[in-house]
């Protein structure tokens, strides 16, 4: 498949295929793939931020958001001081919030492009972003941080010392650049869906927009809306549920009612 480019799959076996065969590592001759996806139910919907849909003023509204979250929640709530596990803290519990979830795994992401049964008459995607390949991009420091860490992406620990703030992370140049952060377990949800975030340098700057310059780094899988009920079914059997990646009784209660809905 070329990079950049929509992959329309028509059967199960297909969206296998488009999703794991790029996963070959010649380096290493393993199957570790430098992806990681992100499922939604509408192929329409591009890679915008909750906090871009709180209005206008949206840009001069986040450091506010985060103010008073921090100064509201308890004391406890986030796992250090640092600005980006608050931000971590604050996705994770609903806050708008320049942050994008992603997952490495290819199945969860497609669980949430076909967990709205309501959404069956509608083609889903998931989009494949080469997280690798992007710190390509990233300005000196941050990639400096990442070599010596002997990490591909970072965790709110390796971005403290070299950006303190928000601020800062945008300081560093003009251009704009996605950083993947890979948040604290802050509980088993974030675990179960082995979640990470990406996160722009500037708060105005959507990612698909980014990614649409730079179509080496991404493809989109586009799933048809006759496929859904397959796509899901499957994963069911495969324990891919409500039940495992929300951890509780809402997530057993919505694994469900949608496992006894019908067509």
């Amino acid at each position: 498949m070329e990079s950049g480019e929509d992959v329309v799959v028509n059967s199960w076996v297909e969206l296998q295929a488009a999703l794991f065969d790029h996963s070959w590592e010649s380096k290493i001759e393993r199957f570790r793939s430098n992806y990681v996806y992100r499922g939604n139910w509408n192929k329409e919907f591009d890679l915008s931020t909750s906090i871009m849909r709180i209005g206008s003023r949206y840009e001069e509204l986040e450091q506010h958001l985060l103010r008073n979250f921090r100064k509201y929640a308890h004391s406890n709530a986030s796992p250090g001081d640092s600005i980006w596990n608050w931000l971590a803290v604050a996705q994770h519990h609903g806050l708008p919030t320049r942050l994008l979830d992603w997952t490495y795994s290819p199945l969860v992401a497609l669980h949430f492009a076909t967990q709205d049964l309501t959404k069956y008459d509608e083609d889903g995607a998931v989009w494949c972003v080469n997280y690798v390949r992007t710190s390509d991009y990233l300005p000196v420091p941050l990639k400096k941080a990442l070599k010596e860490e002997g990490s591909n992406v970072f965790t709110p620990e390796m971005l403290e010392p070299v950006a303190p703030s928000l601020r800062a992370l945008k300081s560093f140049q003009e251009q704009e650049f996605v950083v993947f952060l890979e948040p604290p377990s802050l509980d088993a949800r974030i675990t179960h869906q082995y979640a990470l975030f990406s996160m722009m340098s500037d708060v105005k700057a959507e990612l698909s927009q980014w990614l649409q310059q730079h179509p080496e780094l991404y493809f989109r899988i586009i799933i048809p809306a006759s496929l859904k009920w397959e796509v899901r079914d499957k994963l069911d059997q495969s324990n891919i549920t409500e039940r495992v990646l929300f951890p509780g009784l809402q997530g057993l209660s919505q694994w469900l009612k949608r496992h006894y809905t019908h067509k």
